[in-house]
C-alpha cells in the first residue's frame, strides 16, 4: 500500500520570511511517520550565497551540498526494517523522475551523481539531517523534492516542497567558475550597475538597478525558461541542455526580446510611446520582469538596447552566470554580413538612404563569463550576448554567445555570430560617391567604428575601457568571413544539428541524474 501526503499548513518562517518548515499529518501508529521537514533556510542560503533571492523557495547552487532536517512523529527511522528514499523531479513527467537512495555512511558521493548522505552524528531520537548534493553539471531550474518511507508492509510518500538550483561560479568544476571573489561580488551578487551612453566625445552614465533581490524576480527568471520555445517544443531535451551555460545564454537572449516568442520586451526606436513606457524612463529590471509576469507573459513596452541588455544581465546574474553590461560607442550594424559598413553619398555630400548598414552613436550588450569546451580553452572567459533584435541568428532574433577573444583575433568562424559582432566594433566604413548611378569616388575609414568600449569598473563607478580587449589585427581572408555567417551558427536552434552535436543526450541525462 502507498499513501501520499502533502503540506497541510505552514509551521514557521525564518527571519527572512522564507518558508523553512512544513508540517504533515500523523497516522499509521507503529510505523515511522514524518511530522515536518525543516529546509534549514538560513544556513543553506548563507552557505550557497543565495540570501535574498527568494522568500518562497529554497535556492541552492549545483555541486554543493545543502541540508534538510526530517522530524518524525514518535520515533526515528529503523534502518534494518525501514528505508528512506529521496526523489527530485525536474518537470512533471515520469521521464524526468530521478530517484536517489541514501545510505547511512560518511563516504562522499560520486561527483557525477546526485547523493543524499546521513552522517551518524546527524541521527537523533526523532530527527535526521540529510545532506543532499547535486552534480556540478546539473540542469538549472525549479526541482520538486519528495520523500518515501518504506517498510515490509507499507510505503508512505511525502511531497516535501521545491528548491531552485542555480549555476555555481564559486565552484571550480562549474563552467561559470570565476576565480576572484571580488569579481563574483561585482558580476553576480551586485544589484547595482551603470549604463554608459551618449557619444565617445561626450560619455554620460545612468544608474540601473538589476533588482535580482526584489520579490518575484527569481520566479520570473525561472518562468522565462518554462515558456521558451525550446521548452515548449521538447521539455525533456530542454531540461537536459539547461546544464550548459552556452545553451542557457542563447535561450535567454532570445527570450528577452519578444520578436519570436513570449519574450519580455518589445522594442521601439521611433514614433509614439503612448501605448507603453518610454525606454528612457526605465531604471529597474525588477519592474519590467514583474510586469511581464503579471501580464501573463505579454511583452512589456518599450525597450531599446540598454534596456534589453540590463534585463538580460539581471536574468543571468539570478541564474548564477557572471555578467556585465557593455557599451560600444560608434557601434556598426552590418546588415549583409560582409563586415563592412557601406554608405552612399551624392557629389554634394548628401547621404543617400540606399544602404541598410548603419552606425549607432552607442549600442549596449552583455558579456557573460563561461568556459567554452566546444571551442577550446583559448576562448574561455567573457562572451558577447546581445538581446537587442537586430539580425536573426539561425532564424531567431538573438546574438551570441561569442568569445571576446575571438573578436580580438578576428576568428570570424567562431560560434556564435562572430562576423556581426566583429563588425559592430571594428568594421571598415566604405563611403562611395555616386553621380548619375556611377561610383565616382571611394574612401575607406578604418577607425570610425568602435571608438570606445566601456563597462563599469569592479567596485567603482569609474568606467573600465575594454577597447583593447576587442580590437586587434584587421587582416583576414574572405574565406574565413564566409565560414562565420550568422545563418550557420545554429547548434542550439536546429534540432537536427543539436542531436548530431549531442549524440549521447540520453546517456548524459542518465549520468547527471544517476537513476
Amino acid at each position: 500500500m502507498a499513501v501520499w501526503f502533502y503540506c497541510t499548513r505552514l509551521s514557521e518562517f525564518s527571519s527572512t520570511g522564507f518558508l523553512s518548515s512544513r508540517v504533515f499529518p500523523g497516522i499509521f501508529n507503529g510505523h515511522c511517520q514524518l511530522k515536518f521537514v525543516n529546509f534549514e533556510a538560513q544556513e543553506n542560503t548563507v552557505s550557497h550565497e543565495t540570501q535574498g533571492l527568494s522568500k518562497t523557495h529554497l535556492v541552492v547552487r549545483r555541486g554543493k551540498p545543502f541540508k534538510i532536517t526530517l522530524v518524525f512523529d514518535g520515533r526515528v527511522l529503523n534502518p534494518p526494517s525501514e528505508s528512506l528514499m529521496l526523489e527530485v523531479r525536474l518537470g512533471r513527467y515520469k521521464l524526468l523522475l530521478h530517484a536517489i537512495f541514501f545510505q547511512f555512511c560518511k563516504n562522499p558521493s560520486h561527483s557525477q551523481a546526485w547523493s543524499a548522505i546521513i552522517a551518524q552524528e546527524n541521527i537523533h531520537f526523532q530527527s535526521v539531517t540529510i545532506h543532499v548534493c547535486s552534480p556540478v553539471l546539473s540542469s538549472v531550474g525549479l526541482y520538486h523534492l519528495l520523500l518515501h518511507i518504506k517498510d515490509s508492509q507499507i510505503r508512505v510518500n511525502y511531497a516535501l516542497g521545491h528548491f531552485a538550483l542555480l549555476f555555481n561560479p564559486w565552484l571550480k568544476d562549474d563552467p561559470v567558475f570565476m576565480p576572484l571573489d571580488v569579481h563574483i561580488q561585482e558580476y553576480v551578487k551586485s544589484d547595482y550597475g551603470l549604463i554608459y551612453m551618449g557619444t565617445h566625445l561626450n560619455v554620460c552614465k545612468r544608474p540601473w538597478s538589476f533588482g535580482q533581490y526584489e520579490p518575484g524576480v527569481l520566479e520570473a527568471c525561472l518562468q522565462l525558461l518554462q515558456v521558451s520555445p525550446q521548452h515548449l517544443s521538447d521539455k525533456h531535451l530542454d531540461y537536459v541542455l539547461r546544464s550548459d551555460p552556452v545553451y542557457i545564454s542563447r535561450v535567454i537572449c532570445a527570450m528577452v526580446n519578444c520578436n519570436d516568442d513570449m519574450g519580455i520586451l518589445e522594442g521601439r526606436w521611433q514614433g509614439s510611446y503612448k501605448s507603453g513606457t518610454k525606454p528612457t524612463e526605465w531604471s529597474n529590471s525588477a519592474d519590467i520582469l514583474n510586469l511581464w509576469v503579471s501580464s501573463q507573459c505579454s511583452p512589456v513596452r518599450y525597450g531599446q538596447c540598454w534596456v534589453f541588455a540590463s534585463v538580460l544581465c539581471t536574468v543571468m546574474r539570478v541564474l548564477g552566470i557572471p555578467s556585465r553590461v557593455v557599451t560600444v560607442f560608434n557601434a556598426a550594424h552590418d546588415s549583409d554580413s560582409n563586415v563592412k559598413i557601406t554608405e552612399f553619398y551624392t557629389s554634394r555630400g548628401e547621404k543617400l538612404g540606399v544602404s541598410k548598414d548603419s552606425i549607432w552613436n552607442f549600442h549596449v550588450w552583455v558579456e557573460c563569463w563561461m568556459r567554452r569546451p566546444d571551442l577550446g580553452t583559448e576562448f574561455d572567459g567573457w562572451q558577447v550576448v546581445d538581446p537587442t533584435p537586430q539580425e536573426k541568428s539561425a532564424g531567431v532574433f538573438c546574438c551570441g554567445p561569442c568569445p571576446v577573444a575571438a573578436i580580438q583575433r578576428r576568428y570570424l568562424g567562431t560560434p556564435y555570430d562572430a562576423p556581426f559582432i566583429y563588425a559592430s566594433v571594428d568594421a571598415d566604413v566604405v563611403r562611395l560617391i555616386v553621380r548619375d548611378g556611377v561610383v565616382v569616388g571611394r574612401t575607406v575609414d578604418t577607425e570610425c567604428v568602435g571608438q570606445q568600449i566601456y563597462t563599469k569598473s569592479v567596485d567603482s563607478d569609474r568606467p573600465e575601457n575594454l577597447t583593447h580587449k576587442y580590437k586587434g589585427m584587421k587582416k583576414i581572408s574572405q574565406s574565413t568571413v564566409r565560414r562565420g555567417q550568422r545563418s550557420g551558427n545554429n547548434k542550439y536552434f536546429s534540432t537536427k544539428l543539436l542531436h548530431s552535436s549531442f549524440p549521447g543526450v540520453e546517456q548524459m541525462f542518465k549520468l547527471l541524474f544517476f537513476l
